[in-house]
């Protein structure tokens, strides 16, 4: 190896160390890696001068990532639930402010102060997402006035009722389309008209949408319509500068999972062995709100711990 190559080699994995003890703490160098995602990591970027330079999505180094989304106003349907608290709050944190949609005015106050806890404005609404195509272009009309804009919006709200096929009845199949599906593509309809300088769609669908159980055939139904919807509306509205993705969870440590009995365990398909928690959604849909994500659309991203791959 020639002296020189060999002088520049030792500089770098010096000063690789060196800023890896400063960070981390040397007793936590190595450590960190049975907690990953750890929220103090730092990205190593090395450079052909022999310099390593800390990285990553944060204030401190001014890259964009924590306040990509300042400027922005979104919308968060079924907020008052777990899961849409959390969207609203990572939301909120990159910069954007947020209004949130549900029918416990309670629980979206408990949303609101997610958003206001995160220096952002928030707006509260309560809407029934099964209301007519009408009334819910109202309140998306009405919801932008109030928030002086719109440039994001999270189809979040859904409902799920396990039960038997031979079983299902009418009122039960058009109670869970009505607001799994046929809300979605209303509310995103109205919503889009509202984005006259491109914008972000984002629809929550289900690891079950292409990897099935039984007694769930309308929600199942209902979200692989999700995913039929998502890429549709790509194609036809990425002339309007928006762009239309979905994040596909898995059992999220909800209160829906929990009234449903599936939140004491992790089901096989969960290749890592835990629940998936609500920011870790949160933090997809912010990364698909984002200018990161710029030239994705018609995208379905499973955040499932691999049960969509059996």
């Amino acid at each position: 190896m020639p002296n020189s190559f060999y002088v520049r080699f030792c500089r770098i994995l010096y000063n690789c160390l060196f800023l890896l003890m400063k960070n981390n703490g040397t007793e936590n160098a190595c450590a960190e890696s049975d907690n990953m995602p750890h929220p103090e990591r730092r990205n190593i970027f090395i450079s052909t001068d022999g310099c390593a330079c800390s990285g990553g999505f944060g204030k401190e180094n001014g890259m964009k990532g924590h306040e990509g989304l300042r400027g922005k106003k979104a919308l968060v349907t079924g907020a008052s639930g777990g899961l849409g608290r959390a969207i609203a709050r990572s939301l909120a944190e990159r910069g954007a402010d947020v209004a949130g949609w549900g029918r416990n005015e309670e629980q979206l106050e408990a949303a609101a102060e997610l958003v206001r806890g995160a220096g952002r404005r928030a707006v509260s609404r309560v809407v029934d997402v099964s209301s007519g195509a009408a009334e819910l272009a109202a309140a998306v009309d009405a919801t932008a006035a109030e928030l002086g804009g719109l440039d994001i919006l999270v189809n979040n709200a859904g409902v799920n009722r396990p039960v038997p096929a031979l079983e299902v009845t009418e009122e039960c199949w058009d109670s869970i389309l009505n607001v799994n599906l046929r809300a979605p593509f209303f509310i995103a309809q109205a919503a889009v008209k509202h984005m006259t300088g491109g914008g972000r769609i984002i629809n929550i669908t289900s690891s079950l949408s292409v990897n099935v159980l039984e007694k769930r055939v309308p929600y199942q139904a209902s979200k692989g319509g999700i995913n039929v919807l998502t890429r549709a509306l790509a194609l036809e509205w990425a002339s309007l500068g928006v762009t239309v993705n979905a994040v596909g969870p898995a059992i999220v440590a909800t209160e829906m999972t929990r009234a449903m009995g599936s939140s004491s365990s992790v089901h096989p398909k969960m290749l890592l062995g835990r629940l998936i928690q609500p920011e870790e959604i949160g933090a997809a849909v912010a990364f698909l709100a984002s200018d990161e994500a710029a030239m994705i659309t018609g995208q379905t991203l499973f955040v499932d711990e691999g049960w969509s791959i059996h």
